[in-house]
């Protein structure tokens, strides 16, 4: 069972969307679930996984316990500092899976995939498995364009939703 997760902060609180699918191909999903968030921390600068991380675990309660959880995000930042996805890991074992749609640059165990005629890659990085296979999981994805489908997907559930009083 993979995850792939998202978090649109909104003027008070957030967001957070997750769906579940199985195998990496998948093109919908067999779970979906959308959480409030009434309170989130401030953006810290090298500290984002304090206001995200919650998020996660907050959504990821909703629904069946994944193998692999995919997230917005980067797992290493750079000479292996802990990213979101690592902070993810640490909480929750497993493999986390980190694709990022802008180059961080200081990520550079990060591995670039080109999907689709696109110029821009992503960039990909793991914890939990290995990153080449990661990354390799992450083309195959459904879809044709950059952003795989439920990548694309569960980002439009999280801005979409309205949050739960």
């Amino acid at each position: 069972m993979i995850a792939c997760l998202d978090v649109d902060y909104r003027s008070s609180g957030a967001v957070a969307a997750g769906l579940w699918f199985r195998g990496w191909p998948a093109p919908a999903p067999e779970h979906q679930a959308v959480v409030s968030v009434a309170t989130v921390a401030e953006y810290e600068p090298g500290a984002f996984y304090r206001r995200e991380l919650p998020c996660l675990l907050d959504v990821l309660a909703h629904g069946p316990r994944p193998d692999i959880v995919v997230i917005d995000g980067y797992v290493w930042l750079d000479n292996g500092a802990a990213g979101l996805g690592a902070h993810l890991h640490a909480a929750i074992g497993g493999a986390v899976v980190g694709v990022a749609k802008t180059r961080f640059a200081s990520a550079t165990s990060a591995v670039l995939v080109s999907r689709g005629t696109s110029r821009s890659p992503l960039y990909v990085s793991a914890v939990g498995m290995n990153v080449e296979a990661a990354a390799l999981c992450v083309e195959s994805m459904h879809g044709s364009h950059r952003i795989p489908t439920l990548l694309k997907r569960v980002d439009a559930l999280a801005r979409s939703a309205r949050p739960v009083p």
